[in-house]
């Protein structure tokens, strides 16, 4: 049975996670996450994606606790078995995945969810959302992301209170730090989720995919490093993106004062 529901709606993919009652996620739900958004790095047709979550209590309470307790899943060296194309959730090690995803937060972000929001390039959360990482209290930790990526989004003492103390975050408080991109009325999360991906989809799709490889490229290097890669770096996208059609189109249309037809290429 699959617990993960897709719909193409034009040039956008929109990724709704479906598995009662807390959208916890187990290696098969993680492989079909892989697979939804390999289908959106591969398919040409696809420009960007949402992902979001059934219901309107939680968006995901990350891994299924049961499912470890059970034998299922691993602790130990968990990143060696197969969760899926791109790691946990098909997103949180999915280096090669260059097409915007925006994350549109229906609910509760705990745990292994959480880290697959921060996994995401935007993020739209209603405005009875919190965030929480209760992995201490069970003597583990947030591995899959949250270490790694939460002190790099807010202040590392605040991504400490949450790790050592549990604290849990609304929100408000996550947009004053810049970690939500926008706070909106519950049930309105998907609406502007979809404004925001026909924006993104109306746009020259190579332009687009060349912010996330140069991101991901100079995202921890000194500045004077940061031009460098950029001129001399092995980044495709961007490559390719400076002699594209698309290029050439979006110029000449600005000129000719129209709207640009962009094709991908």
């Amino acid at each position: 049975m699959s617990h993960v529901e897709l719909v193409r709606r034009g040039r956008v993919l929109e990724v709704t996670l479906k598995k009662p009652k807390v959208n916890a996620i187990d290696r098969a739900m993680s492989q079909e996450m892989g697979a939804a958004f390999a289908l959106l790095r591969d398919d040409p047709d696809l420009w960007c994606a949402i992902l979001t979550g059934s219901g309107d209590r939680i968006f995901s309470a990350g891994w299924d606790l049961k499912a470890l307790n059970q034998g299922d899943m691993a602790l130990n060296n968990w990143w060696e078995e197969d969760y899926g194309d791109g790691g946990f959730a098909g997103l949180t090690e999915n280096w090669r995945l260059n097409k915007p995803v925006i994350c549109a937060l229906n609910g509760m972000a705990i745990g292994g969810g959480f880290e697959i929001a921060m996994s995401c390039d935007l993020i739209i959360a209603g405005d009875h959302v919190t965030f929480g990482l209760p992995e201490m209290p069970l003597g583990i930790v947030p591995d899959a992301g949250a270490l790694q990526r939460l002190p790099r989004l807010i202040p590392r003492n605040i991504a400490n209170e949450m790790f050592l103390m549990g604290r849990k975050m609304t929100a408000d408080e996550a947009a004053r730090y810049g970690l939500v991109n926008k706070v909106v009325p519950k049930g309105q999360e998907m609406a502007v989720a979809r404004e925001w991906a026909d924006q993104i989809a109306a746009s020259a799709p190579l332009a687009m995919q060349t912010v996330k490889e140069v991101e991901r490229a100079i995202q921890c290097l000194p500045l004077e490093q940061a031009f460098k890669a950029m001129r001399e770096g092995d980044l495709p996208t961007y490559r390719a993106m400076l002699t594209s059609e698309d290029a050439k189109e979006g110029v000449a249309a600005f000129v000719e004062k129209r709207d640009p037809v962009f094709k991908g290429r």
